[in-house]
């Protein structure tokens, strides 16, 4: 059976690291450049023992309880094994020391050092030392001769010696090595070893060969050598037995040679390449350890052995590990402690497999003992079905061996009975607090979020939680005692929640701080019925919720009243909360292969609480299991699986899980990790720490957070297409968060989604060039349908330019397309619009609202009317295409105080509408924002949204971080109530016009004579087509839509000149001027023309700058000839 390479994994920081095993093969130790000796019980142990002896060790040495290890103080020292307490200093040198040695009974220890002397000391009596001089170098490497007579050396200047211990006197010496002058220059640190036991022969790796010197006539015997060894070889060990001997060479080769036969018996591969520095053969058993020049640690196992079989002592308690592998299932032996006995209930072998003695022996990695309690107890021989599949193959070896040990109890299993080989079972996740670590560390993290950190301390000297806010202004920090056992927490801007297990005394407990109170009663706490334990807990905006052993959800508010209570499907997995949204991922069933079977909800917990996501399945990466849950700085669930896959809902896709980053993309080792502390979305930030060798950090040193970038999984992300694509459907699922928070009435940027719209249209123009120049045509036409108005436009001025007619007829024929789109939308709106407006005076009959005043409206859209025919392409309106939302308002500074302060002139009124302007502060509001702004009601919501970002920007330092509050939402006649939260469906509509764009078009003005024409006056148009209906209707007598009849008359009049257009227009204000405010509102047409200049300059500097509507009454071949052509 080949030798089985296990990954390797983190051991030290990047350098020089040593390797050897102790007496009984129990325990692997290493030491690196990080100054420390680490004692890991196996290569999956990720919480290895950690002794710090000096800034760097260079050599280490293992034998009768004693740690010897060379520090770069040029110090000897001793440490006890295992307990790590130092036990002074053996020796001291000038320089540093680069390797140590003990002899075969532990009694003396060897080390060579930079100042060229070799010395030889007594352990017990440090005085009792031997000094060998004669090397005119540094000196590389030491090997006691297994029968203390003779000890060699090799050195940088090029030299091996032999030296006779008894006298110092040097035996031999050969010129074997390339002279350097020191150890780091050196091309091989040339570490040779005598055979075990009767010290026969010597080796040394010379260049790309070992080779083998006779003791005492010193001739050489024979080399060994492979055509596989391309590199220098680097270090050899001998097997215990003597026969074998191993090599490892510069590029990471390990080479076994068969001694007596000088057969090469295995060759393994360093999975990087880097050079192997460190080799110990185990003192019992087929198995080798070694390290490499980058700190990490691998595993050869089944090394030598024909039948697989490991021998001696080791046999029992290496199957006992394997065994325990397999009830981690698949590839979870790096797993944390989220997949073993704090993570996942664990099946095991039935009582008839394994005998009591040996079951209750068998220890995790860690030498913690696992849960052993769900066995199939109706047949004495029967197995645990889970483990059948992936054990199979072990489980007959462990037949074979243990029937001849006689360790099964009779009678035994038939050799005939069949097994079952269909799918198995996964067992299922535990209950756990996103960003924790687990619960068995002295010393863990109970929580770490974008709020702060609780760690907590259970040692013997204190039990004790430590609470640290990042933002030290929300809180100082905090010390509790935890006299309670408090193992579960979470941490938000207003309180601290900590959960309890019951005891046979006590209840499970729920005890909250809540700092932010304003009255001097800051906790409270909540017992939770008999037999009823918390599993998971979360905080959100004024809320409080629980999960429970009795699949029960509990809610409680932030001060502490109890609120809803619900059943959920499945036990909890884990929770999180954001503002007024809770995520719950639960056991929707039993997965199999390896597979975990969770669903989601997903719950608003405002005023009207509503579900979500209903149970759906989480997906999750194929046998993997959940890490971390959590919401994104903006408010978006996102969550990471064991495979370090961080998925986002994406809201704009029906509610779908995106994968939005692979973290192992980002690791150097298979056995690296990056722990996710946060998320945030703009600015696109993945917040973790780098855990090397391990899936969870040490709560000591403070660990460094690091930022990783977001990259959802496009196909050819090489290809400059690819990389367009990712990173515009990435800029619009990350910019999802603002429509739902523009629909749920929070805080939002908007300067933030000009930007995005500005860089997605870039990028969709970028594409379209790209697919020109490859002749892609149809392609062209397909992205052009996700563009914006003005992108449109100018798309179709770059076919044109690029002599690519069909293509620019095709685009054109979209941008009609479009335009009816709009037309037939904004009729509809219109329709609403009035609808609600009927309602609204019903409910203000005697109060004049703005609402109430046809005319003003009626005016406003003339004057775009106007300004739209004076440039087409510069105002022509865009639409949202699949998910991409390119509204948004112009942003200007002076749209703010105008409309403010009518707001609060029209509060001194009793019962007021709260969108009146009042007639002393209307000039100057329409004066100022007509040009961009097609009726008070977008005057109004611009400045809604300005002011109270305004406001936010003043107050927040990083709103980033905090949770987004919901608007106030008091009814009283003042300045606040313009900024209320409006409940109206209708006016929502209208508050929400930037980020939904289909509703903007309820500027453009109304196209429907029979819904518009007894509550405004008609414009030129509208007199227009009525005059000419039955010409359009005899020439297309097919149509019987209103919209096609619009639409006809929208070509037909934009093709009139420019004089009779305007004698339309002028007409039409002929025949209504009726009232005592036209001659104010003709005002407004010249200030509006002079803004239209301005906005015309505006425009044209930045193509993707949101544009209002414009009327839809122009020609289709002039708008696009203008783009085309007339535009420079």
């Amino acid at each position: 059976m080949p030798a089985t390479q296990k990954p390797m994994r983190y051991g030290h920081t990047e350098g020089h690291t040593d390797v050897c095993f102790d007496d009984s093969g129990s325990c692997i130790v290493t030491c690196g450049s990080d100054g420390d000796v680490r004692i890991w019980e196996d290569l999956d142990d990720d919480d290895p023992k950690s002794i710090n002896v000096g800034e760097k060790a260079y050599s280490c040495a293992l034998k009768s309880g004693k740690l010897v290890t060379a520090v770069s103080n040029n110090t000897i020292q001793v440490h006890t094994f295992p307990e790590g307490v130092p036990d002074g200093i053996l020796t001291r040198f000038t320089t540093n020391a680069n390797h140590v040695v003990f002899n075969s009974d532990g009694t003396k220890v060897a080390a060579g050092s930079g100042d060229f002397l070799v010395k030889v000391v007594d352990v017990m009596d440090c005085s009792q030392q031997k000094t060998f001089r004669g090397h005119e170098a540094p000196v590389l490497s030491l090997s006691f001769d297994p029968k203390d007579v003779f000890l060699a050396s090799a050195s940088c200047d090029g030299s091996i010696r032999v030296w006779q211990i008894s006298n110092q006197t040097c035996a031999i010496s050969w010129p074997l090595l390339q002279k350097v002058n020191d150890v780091i220059n050196a091309k091989s640190i040339c570490r040779l070893a005598w055979q075990p036991k009767s010290g026969k022969l010597l080796a040394v790796p010379v260049e790309k060969s070992v080779k083998l010197y006779r003791r005492e006539t010193w001739s050489n015997q024979f080399d060994l050598s492979d055509n596989f060894i391309s590199q220098t070889l680097n270090i050899v060990t001998w097997s215990p037995c003597g026969q074998y001997l191993a090599a490892g060479s510069i590029n990471g080769l390990i080479i076994i040679w068969n001694v007596e036969t000088k057969d090469c018996v295995e060759r393994v591969k360093h999975e990087k390449g880097y050079a192997v520095c460190g080799l110990a053969w185990h003192p019992t058993c087929g198995r080798i350890a070694y390290t490499d020049a980058e700190g990490n640690l691998g595993l050869l196992e089944n090394v030598c052995n024909p039948n697989g079989k490991l021998s001696s002592s080791k046999v029992s308690s290496r199957m006992e590990k394997d065994y325990n592998d397999l009830f981690d299932g698949d590839d979870t032996s790096n797993a944390g402690d989220f997949l073993n006995d704090n993570a996942v209930e664990t099946p095991s072998f039935s009582k008839g497999i394994m005998n009591d003695d040996e079951d209750d022996d068998v220890m995790l990695a860690s030498g913690r003992p696992r849960q052993r309690s769900h066995f199939l107890e109706d047949d004495e021989n029967s197995v645990d079905i889970t483990m059948l599949k992936t054990g199979s193959s072990l489980l007959k070896e462990k037949e074979e061996d243990d029937a001849a040990d006689s360790i099964y109890n009779p009678p035994l299993v038939p050799s005939h009975r069949p097994l079952y080989d269909g799918p198995v079972p996964t067992p299922r996740q535990k209950p756990f607090q996103p960003g924790s670590t687990p619960l068995h560390l002295t010393h863990r993290f109970m929580v770490w979020n974008s709020v702060g950190i609780i760690r907590c301390y259970n040692d013997e000297q204190d039990n004790a939680i430590d609470v640290e806010f990042h933002d030290t202004s929300i809180h100082h920090a905090t010390h509790l005692s935890n006299t309670l056992n408090y193992t579960i927490a979470d941490l938000s801007h207003e309180a601290i929640l900590l959960a309890c297990e019951s005891t046979d005394e006590l209840a499970s407990k729920l005890h909250c701080l809540h700092f932010s109170s304003w009255d001097s009663s800051k906790e409270w706490i909540v017992d939770m019925p008999q037999n009823e334990d918390i599993e998971a807990i979360c905080l959100g905006q004024g809320w409080a919720a629980a999960a429970t052993s009795a699949l029960l959800l509990r809610l409680f508010s932030i001060g502490g009243v109890q609120k809803e209570i619900f059943s959920l499907p499945g036990p909890v997995v884990s929770m999180a909360g954001h503002g007024e949204q809770l995520f719950i991922v639960y056991q929707r069933g039993t997965g199999f292969d390896g597979d975990q079977c969770l669903g989601v909800h997903l719950l608003e917990m405002g005023k009207k609480k509503k579900q979500i996501l209903h149970g759906d399945p989480l997906p999750l990466t194929r046998k993997s299991y959940l890490a971390w849950v959590g919401f994104s700085a903006e408010g978006t669930p996102c969550f990471v699986d064991s495979e370090g896959i961080v998925r986002m809902l994406n809201r704009g896709l029906g509610n779908t899980w995106t994968p939005v980053c692979n973290t192992k993309e980002h690791c150097k080792g298979k056995s690296d990790h990056y722990w996710v502390v946060g998320i945030h979305e703009n600015p696109q930030q993945l917040r973790c720490i780098p855990c090397k060798g391990s899936r969870f950090p040490p709560t000591l040193p403070r660990p460094a957070v690091a930022i990783l970038s977001f990259k959802l999984p496009y196909c050819q992300s090489a290809t400059e297409k690819g990389q367009m694509e990712e990173q515009f459907w990435r800029s619009i699922m990350f910019h999802n968060h603002l429509d739902y928070l523009a629909e749920n009435g929070y805080e939002y940027e908007e300067s933030t989604k000009n930007q995005a719209i500005k860089e997605q249209q870039e990028l969709l123009l970028k594409m379209l060039a790209l697919s020109c120049k490859l002749e892609r045509e149809f392609r062209c036409v397909e992205l052009a349908d996700l563009m914006t108005q003005n992108a449109v436009n100018l798309a179709i001025k770059y076919a044109s330019r690029s002599r690519r007619l069909i293509l620019a007829q095709k685009l054109s024929e979209l941008a009609v397309e479009k335009a009816a789109e709009l037309a037939a939308t904004q009729v509809e709106e219109e329709e609403e619009e009035e609808d609600f407006r009927k309602k609204l005076n019903a409910g203000y009959c005697n109060t004049p609202t703005e609402w109430s005043k046809p005319r003003l409206r009626n005016q406003v859209e003339e004057e775009t009317e106007d300004i739209g025919e004076a440039d087409d392409t510069e105002e022509k309106s865009e639409v949202l295409r699949h998910g991409q939302n390119p509204f948004s308002k112009s942003a200007d500074s002076s749209d703010v105080p105008a409309v403010k302060s009518g707001a609060v002139t029209s509060s001194n009124q009793g019962r007021v509408n709260p969108f009146k302007v009042s007639a002393s502060s209307k000039e100057p509001t329409i004066s100022v924002n007509s040009a961009r702004s097609a009726n008070i009601l977008d005057n109004m919501n611009k400045s809604y949204k300005k002011s109270v970002l305004n406001r936010a920007a003043n107050d927040e330092k990083s709103p980033v971080i905090k949770p987004l509050v919901p608007k106030p939402k008091s009814k009283q006649a003042s300045a606040a109530s313009y900024f209320q939260k409006r409940t109206f469906q209708d006016d929502k509509t209208e508050e929400v016009k930037e980020e939904n764009p289909k509703n903007s078009s309820s500027e453009t003005p109304a196209m429907c004579p029979q819904n518009t024409e007894n509550q405004r006056p008609k414009t030129g148009f509208q007199m227009w087509l009525e005059e000419n209906r039955s010409n359009i209707l005899s020439d297309n007598p097919d149509f019987s839509d209103e919209a096609d009849i619009i639409k006809e008359g929208m070509l037909r009049f934009r093709v009139l000149s420019t004089e009779e257009r305007k004698a339309w227009t002028t007409k039409a204000k002929g025949g209504t001027a009726s009232d005592g405010a036209e001659a104010k509102k003709r005002k407004h047409v010249a200030d509006k023309s002079e803004e239209t200049e301005y906005q015309k300059e505006k425009a044209k500097e930045n193509l993707n700058l949101p544009k209002k509507q414009k009327p839809l009454d122009l020609s289709t071949n002039q708008k696009l000839s203008a783009f085309a052509f007339k535009q420079e």
